[in-house]
Protein backbone atom coordinates (compact mmCIF):
# COMPACT_ATOMS: atom_id res chain seq x y z
CA UNK A 1 0.00 0.00 0.00
CA UNK A 2 1.10 3.30 -1.12
CA UNK A 3 -0.29 6.92 0.73
CA UNK A 4 0.03 10.08 -0.70
CA UNK A 5 -1.10 12.86 2.33
CA UNK A 6 -3.20 15.82 -0.37
CA UNK A 7 -3.26 18.14 2.07
CA UNK A 8 -6.22 18.77 4.62
CA UNK A 9 -8.01 15.41 5.09
CA UNK A 10 -7.75 14.28 1.77
CA UNK A 11 -5.23 10.85 0.88
CA UNK A 12 -4.76 9.08 -1.74
CA UNK A 13 -4.37 5.31 -1.48
CA UNK A 14 -3.13 2.74 -4.22
CA UNK A 15 -3.01 -0.80 -3.77
CA UNK A 16 -2.33 -3.84 -6.06
CA UNK A 17 -6.31 -3.23 -7.29
CA UNK A 18 -7.44 -0.04 -6.18
CA UNK A 19 -6.59 3.40 -6.59
CA UNK A 20 -8.67 5.54 -3.80
CA UNK A 21 -9.13 8.94 -2.69
CA UNK A 22 -10.16 10.03 0.67
CA UNK A 23 -11.73 13.72 1.36
CA UNK A 24 -10.44 14.90 -2.08
CA UNK A 25 -10.95 18.39 -0.77
CA UNK A 26 -8.67 20.38 -4.15
CA UNK A 27 -10.70 23.43 -5.52
CA UNK A 28 -10.28 26.14 -3.17
CA UNK A 29 -7.69 24.13 -0.64
CA UNK A 30 -5.04 26.57 -0.35
CA UNK A 31 -2.28 23.79 0.94
CA UNK A 32 -3.03 21.28 -2.48
CA UNK A 33 -1.17 22.10 -5.44
CA UNK A 34 -3.20 21.66 -8.22
CA UNK A 35 -0.55 19.63 -10.37
CA UNK A 36 -1.09 16.75 -7.95
CA UNK A 37 -4.94 16.83 -9.77
CA UNK A 38 -4.32 14.65 -12.64
CA UNK A 39 -2.23 11.53 -11.18
CA UNK A 40 -4.81 11.76 -8.31
CA UNK A 41 -7.59 10.76 -10.78
CA UNK A 42 -5.53 8.35 -12.98
CA UNK A 43 -7.17 4.93 -12.50
CA UNK A 44 -9.31 6.00 -9.90
CA UNK A 45 -11.90 3.21 -8.85
CA UNK A 46 -13.13 4.65 -5.32
CA UNK A 47 -13.72 7.87 -3.69
CA UNK A 48 -14.66 7.68 -0.19
CA UNK A 49 -16.24 10.53 2.02
CA UNK A 50 -16.46 10.97 6.10
CA UNK A 51 -18.91 13.56 6.07
CA UNK A 52 -20.93 16.01 4.06
CA UNK A 53 -18.69 19.48 5.22
CA UNK A 54 -17.54 21.16 1.74
CA UNK A 55 -13.72 21.01 2.53
CA UNK A 56 -14.35 16.98 2.87
CA UNK A 57 -16.64 16.57 -0.53
CA UNK A 58 -14.56 18.49 -1.92
CA UNK A 59 -14.16 18.08 -5.81
CA UNK A 60 -16.26 14.47 -5.21
CA UNK A 61 -18.68 15.28 -7.83
CA UNK A 62 -16.28 16.48 -10.56
CA UNK A 63 -13.97 13.52 -9.76
CA UNK A 64 -16.89 10.64 -9.94
CA UNK A 65 -18.21 12.20 -13.50
CA UNK A 66 -14.98 12.43 -14.84
CA UNK A 67 -12.94 9.15 -13.80
CA UNK A 68 -16.46 6.73 -13.85
CA UNK A 69 -15.39 6.15 -9.53
CA UNK A 70 -17.67 4.66 -7.29
CA UNK A 71 -18.28 6.93 -4.23
CA UNK A 72 -18.76 5.87 -1.11
CA UNK A 73 -20.86 7.85 1.44
CA UNK A 74 -23.09 7.88 4.16
CA UNK A 75 -26.94 7.41 3.03
CA UNK A 76 -27.80 11.15 3.36
CA UNK A 77 -24.80 12.43 1.49
CA UNK A 78 -24.79 9.86 -0.55
CA UNK A 79 -28.35 10.69 -1.78
CA UNK A 80 -27.49 14.25 -2.26
CA UNK A 81 -24.59 13.19 -4.30
CA UNK A 82 -27.04 11.12 -6.91
CA UNK A 83 -29.25 14.44 -6.67
CA UNK A 84 -26.26 16.25 -7.99
CA UNK A 85 -25.24 13.58 -10.95
CA UNK A 86 -22.98 11.31 -9.33
CA UNK A 87 -24.05 7.61 -10.88
CA UNK A 88 -22.22 4.87 -8.95
CA UNK A 89 -22.51 5.06 -5.51
CA UNK A 90 -22.34 2.61 -2.29
CA UNK A 91 -24.26 4.20 0.39
CA UNK A 92 -24.47 2.92 4.34
CA UNK A 93 -24.37 4.34 7.22
CA UNK A 94 -23.23 4.18 11.30
CA UNK A 95 -21.94 0.77 11.88
CA UNK A 96 -22.66 -0.57 8.85
CA UNK A 97 -19.87 -2.43 6.32
CA UNK A 98 -19.75 -2.36 2.59
CA UNK A 99 -17.82 -5.05 0.78
CA UNK A 100 -15.73 -3.58 -2.19
CA UNK A 101 -13.24 -5.31 -4.83
CA UNK A 102 -10.70 -6.08 -2.59
CA UNK A 103 -11.14 -4.20 0.71
CA UNK A 104 -14.26 -3.11 2.78
CA UNK A 105 -15.39 -0.13 4.37
CA UNK A 106 -16.96 0.47 7.77
CA UNK A 107 -18.57 3.56 8.94
CA UNK A 108 -17.70 4.59 12.67
CA UNK A 109 -18.49 7.29 14.88
CA UNK A 110 -17.08 10.74 14.64
CA UNK A 111 -18.00 13.96 16.84
CA UNK A 112 -18.39 16.30 14.81
CA UNK A 113 -21.36 17.55 12.19
CA UNK A 114 -22.33 17.07 8.46
CA UNK A 115 -24.30 19.88 6.01
CA UNK A 116 -23.35 22.35 3.41
CA UNK A 117 -25.55 25.34 2.69
CA UNK A 118 -27.21 25.78 -0.90
CA UNK A 119 -27.05 29.27 -2.98
CA UNK A 120 -30.66 30.31 -0.88
CA UNK A 121 -28.24 30.31 2.81
CA UNK A 122 -30.34 27.23 4.05
CA UNK A 123 -28.63 24.59 5.60
CA UNK A 124 -28.86 21.14 4.66
CA UNK A 125 -28.14 18.14 6.76
CA UNK A 126 -25.79 15.39 4.96
CA UNK A 127 -26.11 12.75 7.73
CA UNK A 128 -23.82 11.85 10.65
CA UNK A 129 -20.34 12.41 10.71
CA UNK A 130 -18.43 9.07 10.57
CA UNK A 131 -14.61 8.00 10.57
CA UNK A 132 -13.77 5.12 8.20
CA UNK A 133 -12.18 1.42 8.70
CA UNK A 134 -10.83 -0.07 5.37
CA UNK A 135 -10.40 -3.89 5.48
CA UNK A 136 -7.67 -4.93 2.67
CA UNK A 137 -7.07 -8.56 2.10
CA UNK A 138 -3.40 -8.13 1.90
CA UNK A 139 -2.80 -4.90 2.99
CA UNK A 140 -2.94 -3.10 6.24
CA UNK A 141 -6.09 -1.91 7.70
CA UNK A 142 -6.86 1.80 8.04
CA UNK A 143 -8.78 4.22 10.17
CA UNK A 144 -9.39 7.39 8.77
CA UNK A 145 -10.71 9.52 11.75
CA UNK A 146 -12.55 12.04 9.67
CA UNK A 147 -12.98 15.09 12.16
CA UNK A 148 -13.91 14.43 15.48
CA UNK A 149 -13.06 14.90 18.92
CA UNK A 150 -11.06 12.20 21.34
CA UNK A 151 -14.39 9.71 22.67
CA UNK A 152 -13.82 6.68 24.95
CA UNK A 153 -15.72 4.17 22.18
CA UNK A 154 -12.66 4.68 20.34
CA UNK A 155 -11.81 1.88 22.34
CA UNK A 156 -14.47 -0.10 20.81
CA UNK A 157 -13.09 0.79 17.47
CA UNK A 158 -9.51 -0.85 18.36
CA UNK A 159 -11.21 -3.98 19.82
CA UNK A 160 -13.37 -4.52 16.87
CA UNK A 161 -11.01 -3.80 13.94
CA UNK A 162 -7.64 -3.66 14.92
CA UNK A 163 -6.19 -1.03 12.51
CA UNK A 164 -2.87 -0.55 11.89
CA UNK A 165 -2.72 2.65 10.22
CA UNK A 166 -4.27 5.57 11.68
CA UNK A 167 -5.12 9.02 9.69
CA UNK A 168 -5.53 11.35 12.37
CA UNK A 169 -6.94 15.17 12.49
CA UNK A 170 -4.81 17.07 14.68
CA UNK A 171 -5.65 20.96 13.98
CA UNK A 172 -8.06 21.90 16.36
CA UNK A 173 -10.91 24.50 16.62
CA UNK A 174 -12.96 22.21 14.37
CA UNK A 175 -11.59 18.63 15.75
CA UNK A 176 -9.32 17.44 18.36
CA UNK A 177 -6.18 19.31 18.47
CA UNK A 178 -2.62 17.75 18.50
CA UNK A 179 -2.26 16.91 22.44
CA UNK A 180 -5.55 15.43 22.70
CA UNK A 181 -4.84 13.29 19.08
CA UNK A 182 -1.86 11.81 20.94
CA UNK A 183 -3.42 10.83 23.67
CA UNK A 184 -6.68 9.06 21.40
CA UNK A 185 -3.84 6.76 19.73
CA UNK A 186 -1.68 6.34 22.80
CA UNK A 187 -4.77 4.85 25.13
CA UNK A 188 -7.20 3.84 22.72
CA UNK A 189 -5.12 1.98 19.82
CA UNK A 190 -1.95 0.36 19.29
CA UNK A 191 -1.31 1.69 15.05
CA UNK A 192 1.90 0.97 14.17
CA UNK A 193 1.80 4.01 12.18
CA UNK A 194 0.23 6.96 12.43
CA UNK A 195 -0.20 10.05 9.67
CA UNK A 196 -1.84 13.36 11.35
CA UNK A 197 -3.83 15.56 8.66
CA UNK A 198 -6.56 18.05 8.67
CA UNK A 199 -3.36 21.01 10.05
CA UNK A 200 -2.03 23.64 8.02
CA UNK A 201 -5.03 24.40 5.35
CA UNK A 202 -6.85 27.55 6.84
CA UNK A 203 -5.18 30.56 9.44
CA UNK A 204 -7.33 29.55 12.01
CA UNK A 205 -6.21 25.93 12.48
CA UNK A 206 -2.80 24.41 13.68
CA UNK A 207 -0.50 25.23 11.18
CA UNK A 208 2.66 22.01 12.02
CA UNK A 209 2.38 18.91 13.50
CA UNK A 210 4.81 19.30 16.36
CA UNK A 211 2.09 19.39 19.15
CA UNK A 212 0.66 16.26 18.12
CA UNK A 213 4.24 14.71 17.15
CA UNK A 214 5.53 16.02 20.80
CA UNK A 215 2.30 14.04 22.48
CA UNK A 216 3.51 10.47 20.44
CA UNK A 217 6.92 10.90 21.61
CA UNK A 218 8.24 7.29 23.53
CA UNK A 219 5.16 5.62 22.00
CA UNK A 220 5.92 2.78 20.01
CA UNK A 221 3.64 4.10 16.99
CA UNK A 222 5.35 5.36 14.30
CA UNK A 223 4.68 8.89 13.27
CA UNK A 224 4.98 9.80 9.62
CA UNK A 225 4.05 13.48 8.54
CA UNK A 226 5.19 14.14 5.24
CA UNK A 227 4.68 17.53 2.86
CA UNK A 228 1.39 17.83 1.30
CA UNK A 229 2.61 15.04 -1.71
CA UNK A 230 4.52 13.04 0.05
CA UNK A 231 3.56 9.29 0.24
CA UNK A 232 4.13 6.27 2.77
CA UNK A 233 4.62 3.19 1.16
CA UNK A 234 3.59 -0.48 3.59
Amino acid sequence: MKIKWLGHSAFHLETARSKILIDPFFTGNPSFDQSFRKDAAAGLTHILLTHGHGDHVGDTIALAKETGATVVANADLAAWLGYKGVQAIEMGNTGGTIHLDGFSTTFVNALHSSAQLTEDGVSHSLGSANGLVLHFEDEPTLYHMGDTDIFSDMALIHELHQPEIGLVPIGDRFTMGGAVAALACQRFFKFATVMPCHYGTFGIIDQTPELFIAGMEGAATKVEAPAVGGSVAF
